[in-house]
């Protein structure tokens, strides 16, 4: 395996969030990185300046993580870019929330779409071009787990993807490569504040023993982890969450 200055990183969904902290995260460890987006281009730069301040170096690159044509240029930059690709973070992902009852069907398509079947597209990619040695690191959530109303198409879409990744981690048998997914509980991030009262981001926050909300940064380190010394953890679902399930 290489050593982390040699090594190569894509983080889907770093323009900001989950996303912003671990490629800034994968940086200060001396990770290349491409901070992919999929409409904020701005913050993207931003991004890949945190990592350079960090220690890294980085590129950006846009793309629909549901659009295959588009992903495949997106991995094709950091072959271009860096020589090569080993570490793979998924965190690009929607949040729609609405009671299943009363869910638009189109709204839910979409999440499905976008969280589904764009962890599909990254996975298969990842899986065809990740070096020896590497890690493919995807976004499930601790709602699977705690099962908070107005999170069921949301849920239903990251228990899609802890199966894709269970199984993805077999079908690499022989190759070096490890397949986990980091499950955060709730973090503060603009995706997790939009469309709450502060009574209900109170009552969701003290719903841990450490009574607060996860930070970028806090779920950053779980990415590190099984991004570089983690490699004997295979094949798993890794609840970030302050001991909230």
């Amino acid at each position: 395996m290489a050593t982390n200055a040699e090594r190569v990183a894509l983080v889907t969904g770093g323009s900001g969030g989950i996303g912003r902290a671990g490629a800034e995260r994968l940086g200060a460890d001396g990770f290349a990185v491409v901070v992919h987006f999929a409409g904020n281009k701005d913050r993207a730069h931003e991004t890949a300046d945190a990592v350079t301040r960090a220690g890294g170096r980085a590129v950006i690159a846009g793309g629909d993580v549901a659009d295959e044509a588009a992903m495949a240029a997106v991995f094709d930059v950091a072959e271009r870019e860096f020589g090569g690709l080993d570490v793979v973070v998924h965190t690009a992902g929607i949040m729609p929330l609405a009671p299943i009852a009363e869910m638009d069907l189109d709204t839910f398509d979409r999440v499905q779409r976008t969280n589904v079947r764009g962890t599909f597209v990254v996975d298969q990619l990842a899986a065809r071009r990740v070096r020896g040695g590497g890690a493919i690191i995807n976004f499930s959530t601790s709602v699977t787990r705690l099962q908070i109303p107005s999170y069921g198409a949301y849920a239903a879409s990251k228990g899609a993807v802890e199966a894709l990744t269970l199984i993805l981690a077999r079908e690499l048998r022989g190759r070096d490569i490890t397949v986990n997914a980091v499950a955060p509980g709730p973090t503060a991030t603009p995706l997790f504040f939009e469309g709450k009262s502060q009574e209900v981001i109170d009552r969701i926050a003290g719903m841990n023993p450490m009574e607060r909300l996860g930070t970028p940064e806090d779920i950053a380190e779980a990415v590190a982890f099984l991004a570089g010394p983690a490699r004997w953890v295979n094949g798993q679902v890794l609840y970030v969450n302050g001991g909230a399930a």
